[in-house]
């Protein structure tokens, strides 16, 4: 494994940005979930509910995103950036019609969709006060994400790093003004937590784009390429990317779907939720980065057209997708204690919080490979007909249903419920192992 110090360099680099990336945004919603745990538990439960819509359209952005890198990062394999441009704009158009959509739905029904969290009034409450401000990052999200993938697949990755940190700093800064009314300003709570956010997507969109114009050379992407079209690319692109977006979707849908059942189940249970898969997302970022990092790799190794290549590199990635979760596994068990003691939650609250954790440690060693292997050399290879497959049988035929019966039927504890949410990151690996080593992944998909 130390021979191609080429491919590790270009892999660590990748991964090493992607990660740090994930790690300051995800830190923004950790301090929005520390400040507004010690404003009041019920403005932390607002927001945690809202924040389910906001990931449910981030899995439809990035899998746009990600059907972007499949494609482009083949290309520019090939040095094409004609093609990738266009795609881009395919990408980008369809993000925007998705955000205006999603703006318009949660505008007309904001009662009613913070109401499929939770029953309790005084969290829908702080769910829409939350909600009334930050539907205008919808806007303002989906150019940034585009942009990012776009950047990505031509192996540009520390901008999205830059701007993370960046936009830590605006948002927390606002959210520490706003939440409790420091220096004069009024004391929001949540919406003060909404103000710091749509600060920060705006900011940050702002920027990058400066960036782009500016700077960036590879493919220098301009407004007029926005508005090009070419209609037999953007049937390939969706040809790959629509079921793609259908199941990411769905997956975030299901992610959705465990706060939908916790907070039906007890209040402590939606509060305890919030607090454990913000770490837990956390913690992730090392298996989302492989998966990001690998998914160029092997995209651009397919697109040079040398396959063994491509197989070989898809076994040592794999290799280094074991270290990765043994090592978050590990993590994520060991800082559990000290960042539950960051929270002022009820006592109840904490230690259904804390037994999650350890639930979701376990967790992390099986979803750092499968993901990554899934979503990174096999959808990256080309093959996404596979995963998509794969993704609907195991959440909609096992894990859903089995999540349901067990939480409404059996009556059964919140931390069993949440073993049968997350039971798909564990068996997923024997599917992702059997097609990476002995099925036919890898799919050229560019036109000559």
């Amino acid at each position: 494994m130390t021979k191609d110090r080429a491919f590790y360099r270009n892999f660590f680099s990748i991964f090493t940005a992607l990660v740090l990336q994930n790690v300051i945004t995800l830190s923004v919603n950790l301090a929005d979930n520390i400040m507004l745990g010690a404003y009041s538990e019920t403005a932390l439960s607002g927001v945690a509910a809202v924040n389910q819509i906001q990931f449910v359209y981030q899995q439809v952005l990035m899998a746009l995103g990600d059907g972007l890198v499949i494609f482009c990062s083949q290309y520019w394999g090939r040095r094409q950036t004609g093609p990738m441009k266009m795609i881009s704009a395919s990408a980008m158009r369809t993000a925007l019609v998705i955000a205006a959509l999603l703006f318009a739905a949660v505008s007309l029904r904001p009662g009613q969709i913070v109401g499929l969290f939770t029953t309790e009034q005084s969290i829908i409450a702080e769910g829409v006060k939350y909600l009334y401000i930050v539907r205008f990052t919808y806007i303002f999200f989906a150019v940034t994400v585009i942009l990012l993938a776009t950047l990505r697949s031509v192996e540009v990755v520390k901008i999205a790093l830059y701007l993370s940190v960046m936009t830590f700093f605006i948002n927390c800064s606002i959210n520490y003004v706003f939440i409790y009314g420091r220096f004069g300003a009024p004391q929001l709570g949540a919406a003060g937590a909404a103000v710091g956010t749509l600060t920060a997507r705006i900011v940050e969109c702002t920027v990058l784009i400066t960036y782009i114009v500016k700077k960036e050379k590879n493919l220098q992407l301009t407004i007029r390429g926005y508005v090009q079209r070419d209609p037999v690319l953007s049937m390939d692109y969706f040809k790959v990317c629509l079921p793609m977006v259908a199941v990411q979707g769905l997956w975030g849908l299901n992610t959705a779907l465990q706060t939908v059942i916790l907070g039906h189940m007890s209040a402590a249970a939606l509060a305890a939720n919030s607090v454990a898969s913000t770490s837990f997302l956390m913690v992730k970022s090392a298996a989302a980065g492989a998966s990001s990092a690998a998914s160029v790799v092997i995209g651009k190794t397919v697109g040079l057209g040398d396959l063994e290549l491509v197989k070989r590199y898809a076994v040592r990635l794999q290799k280094i997708f074991l270290v990765i979760g043994a090592a978050s596994a590990v993590l994520l068990y060991f800082i559990r204690i000290p960042v539950l003691s960051l929270y002022d939650l009820s006592p109840a609250a904490k230690d259904m919080a804390n037994t999650f954790l350890i639930i979701l440690s376990v967790v992390c060693a099986g979803m750092s490979y499968q993901m990554p292997t899934n979503n990174g050399i096999i959808r990256g290879g080309g093959n996404a007909v596979f995963v998509v497959k794969m993704d609907l049988v195991s959440i909609w035929m096992i894990v859903i249903p089995l999540s349901l019966y067990m939480a409404f039927v059996v009556k059964a504890s919140p931390a069993v419920v949440v073993c049968c949410l997350n039971a798909d990151q564990i068996f997923k690996c024997v599917p992702a192992y059997l097609e990476s080593h002995y099925g036919n992944w890898i799919k050229k998909l560019t036109r000559e």
